[in-house]
């Protein structure tokens, strides 16, 4: 007997990412992401948080969890690596590198893929949280240019100053090409 299983629909949205913590990052944790995502806290008990900033009704939960323990940062792990946030113009990106850096939180890392320009920046347990611009407007034309040898031969991209990416974006260059393009030449 033939399977009568139709294909399912693709989910349209990704809700929401709960992160475990320990009870004692469970307020730095909180302020991270608040901080980072300028987000507002929806509900929050002792052991449990609800982060909203967008009209998602929250994006990120934080639950503390007594039995965990923090992660060994000179041991790699499985699990996630990273979780993206994107902005729609180069200077959101910026405005946000020049808040959170005046609050004490500057990226680890700062790179542009060619598909987009990235700033990772760690979370206190040490999660990795990319905020980006995409480079192209469209899907395809990012399809295209990950086929591309530019970005066959270095799909991670080229690093770049945090700041200064912030002085190239306030002198006017703000959605500019000349930023968005891999400085190896790749776009």
């Amino acid at each position: 007997m033939a399977s009568s299983a139709l294909k399912p629909v693709s989910p349209t949205d990704l809700c929401h990412v709960v992160l475990q913590t320990t009870p004692a990052n469970f307020e730095p944790m909180i302020q991270f992401y608040l901080t980072a995502l300028n987000a507002t806290v929806i509900h929050q008990t002792h052991s449990l948080c609800f982060v909203a900033y967008d009209d998602e009704h929250h994006g990120i939960a934080l639950a503390a969890n007594e039995a965990l323990n923090p992660k060994d940062p000179a041991r790699p792990q499985v699990g996630m690596h990273h979780i993206a946030f994107g902005f729609a113009r180069l200077a959101d990106l910026a405005d946000g590198y020049e808040y959170r850096a005046s609050q004490g939180i500057r990226p680890v890392r700062c790179l542009n893929h060619g598909i987009s320009t990235s700033m990772y920046y760690a979370d206190p347990d040490g999660n990795q949280v990319e905020l980006q611009v995409n480079s192209f407007d469209t899907p395809d034309e990012t399809t295209a240019y990950m086929a591309s040898p530019a970005f066959v031969d270095n799909p991670n991209g080229v690093e770049f100053d945090a700041d200064e990416f912030l002085r190239r974006v306030r002198s006017g260059l703000e959605d500019d090409v000349a930023i968005k393009q891999r400085p190896d030449g790749g776009e």
